[in-house]
């Protein structure tokens, strides 16, 4: 993946809250490795990782900036979520319920089909009973293949890394 896409990647999911402070000194360090530079940048690369979140998250803006590449409004990013959550499911990157530990409620979906994803992931709950679970994780997969084939925002999107928390 390019530089620049991975930069454009990490500006929504810095707004959708995938990445947090502490990752964006490392993916500073890749944009210089990768040949991308501005003074912000190379600041934030060479923080440590348990720096000032306030700090990190103002150099990250600022090297944005610096490099030309928009932070999305939040609906964009929380849309540009979903579609990296349908992917990460339909590629079997992502199970169901990762899938739903990684949903915000505050994700507004635009088109029938992100209502539709969004809806059925938030069908789950931990008390789900073991004879519905397979029949909302066939939901779920259904709603995410139908979101992941007619979206126009998926060009450039990667599913999420899984997080092992």
């Amino acid at each position: 993946m390019a530089v620049m896409d991975r930069l454009q990647d990490s500006a929504w999911q810095y707004v959708a809250e995938v990445l947090t402070s502490e990752d964006l000194p490392m993916l500073a360090a890749h944009a210089l490795v990768d040949g991308h530079d501005s003074p912000a940048l190379r600041e934030l690369a060479g923080l440590p990782r348990r720096s000032d979140a306030t700090e990190v998250d103002e150099l990250y803006i600022q090297a944005l900036g610096e490099l030309g590449v928009p932070l999305p409004d939040e609906e964009t990013a929380g849309r540009r979520l979903l579609v990296s959550l349908a992917l990460g499911l339909v590629q079997g990157e992502l199970s169901p319920k990762e899938v739903t530990d990684r949903l915000s409620i505050t994700i507004a979906a635009r088109t029938q089909e992100e209502t539709r994803f969004l809806s059925v992931a938030a069908e789950y709950s931990e008390w789900i009973g073991p004879d519905d679970l397979p029949r909302w994780e066939h939901d779920l997969r259904a709603a995410a293949k139908l979101l992941a084939a007619l979206t126009d925002l998926a060009p450039g999107i990667r599913p999420p890394v899984p997080r092992h928390d």
